[in-house]
């Protein structure tokens, strides 16, 4: 039989005595502690979704060896700063009012877009459409927003946070502070263990949740899309993929090749020259774009907008064939289709509208004909993935909680 020496139990005996006698005065339960910090751990609390001794694999996930555009420029994606960036972004304490978060406009199932013309912040709806995130940081353009008022992803990040309508912490009508913001977090038990984790110390700043955030983002890629399959098996973007149909190879050279427009505007030969524009593989904005005719606030009163930003083409669509729309920073174009009929004739030249959409001074007129339409939107539903919209890496690490 196994015997516990006396000399063991004593001094266990009196530790237990002296806890029970404390036990009325800090009924704290220790299981539940961080042995480092004295606070809950993040394990505790996310109740499994995170785990830092063996995080998902975000900083070394699989890329195509075609893909060549990265705006990434200095803040490296690390598995402990995007599990922090995850955490931030569907943490509605970020918010005045504790009712939203980033994923509130950025839905995974979504392709991290919205469904809503405007999505709805603290004080109301946004004056913009939400743009899709999927594979951000796969783009030559370093500059964020519809209007590219953000000069990068990290600059972006916080920026709704700031907002007086999206998150509520501007500082000003009554607004609270970013710094009390920052106080805030500093008292939710979890954050000082992320942030420690991420970057070496438990310390709270606005820089350090803009790095997080944007790895996060960025890590966000989809690259399980038919148009992949087909394009690592030729090599190429121009030639014929060997798993399309003929009518979606059709659909992919009507998208990169060029319009031929005569002097009135309107296509006499060549292809529908969206890939000018949303050059493939990546189908990111070409930077210096001008806007594409689309210059209307949502806002009844609103002004017109030079934009010049948009999201990635892949996506469009989900595995079900649903489309993640409405389009366009406005939302009022509600279809892929919607989308097809503007192109196929631009309603004016404005000042700022991309030089590639005229001709002699006069807007494009396409001509697009039936079967050329069905053999676009066949090709553009090949550019969307699967995964991306489930994987758990990407998901929402609160979903647990009570």
């Amino acid at each position: 039989m196994f015997r516990i020496p006396f000399s063991f139990v004593l001094p266990s005996l009196l530790c237990l005595l002296l806890f029970c006698s404390c036990q009325e005065d800090d009924p704290l339960d220790m299981t539940d502690l961080n042995p480092v910090t004295g606070e809950e751990g993040v394990e505790t609390i996310f109740d499994g979704t995170l785990d830092l001794s063996d995080p998902f694999n975000y900083g070394s996930q699989s890329i195509p060896g075609y893909i060549n555009r990265d705006n990434t420029d200095g803040n490296e994606i690390t598995d402990e700063g995007a599990t922090l960036g995850r955490v931030l972004f569907y943490d509605q304490a970020l918010s005045a009012n504790n009712t939203i978060s980033c994923a509130s406009c950025h839905v995974q199932e979504l392709a991290f877009g919205d469904d809503a013309v405007a999505s709805v912040g603290v004080s109301g709806t946004t004056a913009r459409h939400s743009m899709r995130l999927i594979n951000a940081r796969f783009g030559n353009e370093e500059r964020f927003f519809w209007d590219e008022r953000a000069n990068s992803l990290e600059t972006q990040a916080t920026m709704p946070i700031r907002d007086h309508v999206e998150m509520g912490f501007s500082g000003e009508d009554g607004d609270p502070t970013f710094g009390e913001l920052i106080e805030r977090m500093s008292g939710l038990e979890y954050y000082n263990e992320l942030f420690a984790n991420a970057f070496g110390s438990s310390e709270i700043t606005e820089d350090r949740m803009q790095d997080a955030l944007a790895q996060f983002i960025r890590s966000i890629q989809s690259f399980d899309s038919k148009f992949d399959a087909g394009r690592a098996a030729v090599g190429n973007n121009g030639a014929n993929f060997p798993n399309f149909t003929e009518e979606e190879n059709r659909g992919k050279q009507l998208f990169l090749a060029d319009a031929q427009l005569d002097r009135t505007g309107t296509r006499v030969g060549g292809g529908l020259g969206c890939g000018d524009c949303h050059q493939a593989p990546e189908f990111s904005i070409l930077p210096g774009s001008g806007n594409n005719g689309v210059i209307t606030s949502i806002l009844a009163e609103g002004p017109e907008l030079d934009i010049t930003r948009s999201p990635t083409l892949r996506d469009l669509y989900r595995p079900d064939g649903a489309e993640n729309g409405p389009f366009m920073h406005d939302g009022s174009l509600a279809t892929i289709n919607d989308v097809i009929d503007h192109y196929n004739s631009i309603p004016a030249v404005n000042r700022g509208l991309d030089r590639r959409l005229s001709s002699g001074g006069n807007p494009q007129r396409l001509n697009i004909t039936a079967d050329e339409r069905a053999a676009l939107v066949a090709f553009l539903k090949t550019l969307g993935g699967t995964a991306v919209y489930t994987d758990e890496r990407w998901s929402d690490p609160f979903e647990s909680r009570e």
